[in-house]
Order: structure tokens, then C-alpha cells, then sequence
């Protein structure tokens, strides 16, 4: 999929022990990656060989998207190991289902 004319392009960055697995790989940061019409984040990780369970969390151009999300031309997308630190991780959504979270996003 990669260098694929007419095909759309994203930007992929990548943090933490992800960003170290891009240098491994070559891959610039960010990584420009041409992706067939109607990808999924979940087919994006598959090409790009990272297992979902790496990725704590996907950011399409700044918002913490599903892996059925359908990218689109253009899109700067981030991929967030476990662990990560920070305070931003609630208010971001990478903690599910978090009653703290729920009620700082009121």
C-alpha cells in the first residue's frame, strides 16, 4: 500500500516504544502512508504490522477515533502505546468507561 499512486495519503506519528519501532523500521516521523478509499484504523494497524493491542489509543487530527473509523485524505493520525503517561488521558478518552472521566467532560 505504500507509494501507491492516486491513492489517499495520511500522516501516521507514532509515541513512546511506537516511536522507537518507526526508527527501527526507517520510517520518517511523521510517515506519510497512502491508503486504499474507505481504510479502517483496524486495516491501518494490520499494515502497518502493529498489533492493536500495542495501541492504547488512535487520534485522528487531535480526537480519539475507533478502529472502525474511516480515514480520509489528509489525516494526521497518532498512535498511543499503554502507559503513557499524563493527566490529558482522561479528558482525551483513552480511559474508557471512566466515571471520572465522564464527569470532567460535563
Amino acid at each position: 500500500m505504500v507509494g501507491v499512486i492516486g491513492l489517499p495519503q495520511i500522516e501516521v506519528r507514532a509515541f513512546s516504544f511506537l516511536y522507537q519501532l518507526f526508527k527501527e523500521r526507517g520510517w520518517s516521523q511523521p510517515y506519510l502512508f497512502k491508503v486504499p478509499e474507505g481504510c479502517t484504523l483496524a486495516k491501518l494497524l494490520e499494515a502497518l504490522g502493529i498489533p492493536a493491542e500495542k495501541v492504547e489509543a488512535v487520534l485522528v487530527n487531535g480526537k480519539v477515533r475507533e478502529l472502525d473509523y474511516k480515514l480520509q485524505e489528509g489525516d494526521r493520525v497518532g498512535l498511543v502505546p499503554p502507559g503513557t503517561p499524563g493527566p490529558y488521558r482522561v479528558l482525551l478518552g483513552f480511559m474508557k468507561g471512566c466515571a471520572r472521566a465522564k464527569d470532567l467532560l460535563l
